[in-house]
């Protein structure tokens, strides 16, 4: 039996592809393996490759036990691959926008049903980055041992090669472009729906504070009844190795980049309190095991998915003046820092 057909969730990636051709174009990132079975790692690209355009990305699966992460990339590919059939609109975006779509980062931790990948990394700690600051145990990223959760690696080692392709496809496909939004979709054991953005790897504030306080204005204008948490992610915690840190690191290096990278952690306690029996399987405490409420979920934020879109194509329409960016920090240090000390 193949890997795809013993992944479901790559047959149907491949299976979009199809239907979407020849709008979509298919690369082949790498391959890796798990359980003796080589799995490819994939991405999708559809809309204008020109640099002149902003570009988005949309990234899922980079936890392979948050399954809801990388099925709500999914969905949200199949929406835009059912519209492209009769969606006139869509394509005169897609005229404006590039799109690429990621949404099995981690295809082995995927089929083994496990947050890191087969090799027992954590990818989202495995960018060669330290924080600034104090992390949690373990939850902060550490070295110790393959064996325990949120496992760097080897200090000094290659970044995994999940990571690297993601941080490879990031540079080749977005960071080609001026203007960037980036989403990395996954499940938190939390109360709330929050979408984190760096650093996690200080509390300092970060260089494009301005712009991504712009963005948060536009999302609480357009949807005043959303019920998402936007902040840094250093309010909760800090941790080593983050990637999209790095990458947000290394878009700052390029003059005239502006690159804002957004994280959606799902509140999978939502879920658990209206079916406590989840709390007894290690999938239940990060994905919505019932059928409706999957739906449910998978509707709420492909809605949202759609508005990070549009606001990538109009990065050129929301994006503060230069007299405007003073005002736009000031009430984000308002906002997100002022219980804070800058470490």
């Amino acid at each position: 039996m193949s890997p795809v057909a013993e992944l479901p969730e790559l047959k149907a990636l491949d299976r979009l592809c199809e239907q979407g051709a020849p709008y979509l174009q298919r690369h082949h990132l790498c391959d890796v393996q798990a359980g003796g079975r080589e799995l490819p790692v994939v991405a999708v690209t559809l809309g204008n490759p020109s640099p002149a355009v902003p570009a988005v990305g949309f990234f899922g699966g980079v936890h392979g036990l948050e399954r809801i992460g990388a099925e709500l990339v999914m969905a949200f590919l199949a929406s835009l691959v059912s519209r492209l059939r009769w969606d006139s609109s869509l394509h005169r975006l897609l005229e404006s926008l590039r799109i690429v779509v990621m949404p099995l980062v981690n295809p082995g931790g995927l089929l083994r049903g496990t947050r890191a990948n087969p090799r027992g990394v954590d990818l989202m700690r495995n960018a060669p980055l330290e924080s600034a600051g104090s992390v949690p145990p373990l939850l902060g990223g550490q070295r110790l041992s393959a064996s325990l959760p949120w496992y760097r690696g080897e200090a000094g080692a290659p970044m995994e090669a999940e990571s690297q392709a993601l941080c490879d496809c990031v540079q080749r496909e977005l960071l080609s472009h001026a203007h960037v939004l980036t989403l990395d979709c996954h499940s938190g054991f939390g109360l709330s729906d929050r979408i984190w953005f760096p650093f996690a790897h200080t509390a300092k504030p970060i260089e494009h504070l301005a712009e991504m306080h712009a963005l948060c204005e536009i999302l609480d204008q357009t949807h005043a009844q959303h019920a998402y948490v936007f902040e840094p992610q250093s309010r909760q915690y800090l941790t080593h190795g983050d990637l999209w840190d790095f990458l947000y690191t290394q878009a700052c290096t390029q003059p005239g980049r502006v690159m804002l990278p957004l994280t959606l952690e799902m509140g999978s306690w939502l879920w658990v309190k209206k079916n406590p029996r989840q709390l007894f399987s290690k999938h239940g405490m990060f994905n919505p095991l019932i059928a409706h409420r999957q739906q449910r979920v998978l509707r709420r934020h492909v809605a949202w998915m759609d508005f990070i879109m549009r606001a990538a194509a109009g990065m050129p329409r929301w994006l503060p003046l230069p007299a405007q960016r003073a005002d736009h920090e000031a009430r984000a240090m308002l906002r997100w820092y002022r219980r804070e000390s800058v470490q």
